[in-house]
């Protein structure tokens, strides 16, 4: 892998800054491992008429999935503080390959169910990178590095929804995951070939056997207190994005509406604007501060989800408001992140973990919540349920920003 030396004087473990080709090729890794928790948004409900269940009993796959991958987070995540992130990326690429496979040919619902919360447990990776990124570039060029590395999931988001729509409605939705599966082996392979092989120093790994180390992540989280905050608004901002994604699966398809499973991975495809948005944001974000940034991008999120309840009555309407949130969304997950990944490269992964459990947790919920909502109130049950999110999540931000300026530091 090539890198840039970092200067550091000798007799210290050399610390080498991505170089702009190293972190295109972890972006293009985060968008494979990310993608597969997004292929079930426009086929989800090809896969309920195939198996003959309910909308809020095919919640229970985004749903289990996402609380899967809070408890991996929890348990597996901290293992990046020790072992080398080369490996474990490796090792988990490797468990989402074998839930997908249990998916593709899953003859049963419960099996389905059984392979995609096991896919949820070992999706890792993604949560990985971050970390790995952040020891390995300058502080200045952080939020860049966070926004290079969210296009590559945006980009694995935008190609599961799209792509995923129109395999699944022309081909069938086992298809989709057959051709995930075979993108996941190649990625599998891969890795070790993109990632540093170099680890950490004896200074920098924490004490302790795995239950320590996995226990460590409360004192670490008590010492930074505002992880837990920037986590449950990172959790609303997710969950909103599953609900209105879920939703949308749903309600398009529905007889009132009529559309295909591929006409949800069209509209998904407006994602495309992010590949496009983000870095620039990110770099904004760097000289907005993260909090006040954040502020400010809720409110705009805040009034996407008010004109989307608005404008659900009609296809093309609902591109506008779906536009703002596809642009703004991923800024509350960068300014989440860059709260905390400024702190001391030993503790940024503990602190990932009680960040992405919040995160997963609120997702987790929110997916079950959407779909239920919908089985109950339809369109609009799933929109007010959004706004009430939303609403909350500009107030919290809100508080983030006040408390930070309240001890006089910038941003």
């Amino acid at each position: 892998m090539t890198s840039e030396p970092s200067g550091l004087p000798d007799g210290e473990p050399q610390r080498q800054n991505l170089t702009r080709r190293d972190l295109l090729l972890l972006a293009v890794a985060s968008a494979v491992v990310t993608a597969n928790a997004y292929y079930i948004h426009p086929i989800i409900a090809l896969v309920a008429k195939d198996f003959g269940v309910s909308p809020s009993e095919i919640g229970l796959v985004p749903a289990l999935n996402q609380i899967a991958l809070a408890l991996g987070i929890f348990v597996l995540l901290p293992l990046g503080d020790r072992f080398s992130n080369r490996r474990l990326a490796t090792i988990f690429a490797a468990g989402q390959f074998c839930g997908l496979v249990v998916m593709a040919l899953a003859s049963d619902f419960r099996l389905f169910l059984a392979g995609s919360t096991f896919l949820g447990f070992a999706t890792i990776t993604p949560y990985l990178l971050p970390a790995y990124a952040s020891k390995r570039v300058e502080p200045r060029r952080l939020g860049q590095a966070m926004a290079t590395l969210t296009t590559g999931i945006i980009t694995g988001i935008l190609v599961a929804r799209a792509g995923g729509g129109w395999i699944g409605e022309h081909f069938g939705w086992r298809r989709v995951y057959d051709i995930a599966a075979v993108l996941m082996l190649v990625i599998t392979f891969l890795l070790p070939r993109i990632m540093d092989e170099r680890e950490k120093s004896d200074a920098e790994r924490p004490a302790g056997n795995y239950f320590a180390l996995v226990m460590s992540v409360f004192p670490v989280v008590r010492a930074h207190p505002e992880v837990l905050l920037s986590g449950t608004i990172q959790g609303l901002g997710f969950g909103i994005f599953l609900s209105v994604w879920l939703g949308l699966g749903l309600y398009l398809t529905s007889p009132q509406m009529g559309y295909g499973a591929d006409t949800v991975g069209y509209l998904a495809a407006v994602s495309l604007l992010n590949l496009f948005t983000t870095p620039p944001m990110g770099a904004w974000a760097d000289r907005t501060g993260p909090r006040r940034a954040r502020f400010m991008i809720s409110l705009v999120q805040f009034a996407a989800v008010c004109l989307l309840g608005l404008f659900g009555h009609s296809l093309w309407l609902m591109i506008l408001p779906i536009m703002l949130m596809n642009v703004v969304g991923p800024l509350v997950d960068i300014t989440g992140r860059m709260t905390f990944l400024s702190q001391p490269p030993g503790v940024r992964t503990r602190l990932m973990t009680a960040y992405i459990v919040l995160m997963f947790v609120g997702g987790g919920f929110a997916s079950w919540g959407a779909t239920t909502a919908y089985e109950h109130a339809g369109w609009h049950g799933t929109t007010l349920m959004t706004m009430a999110m939303s609403a909350t999540l500009v107030t919290l931000s809100f508080i983030a920003m006040r408390l930070h300026a309240s001890r006089g530091e910038k941003g």
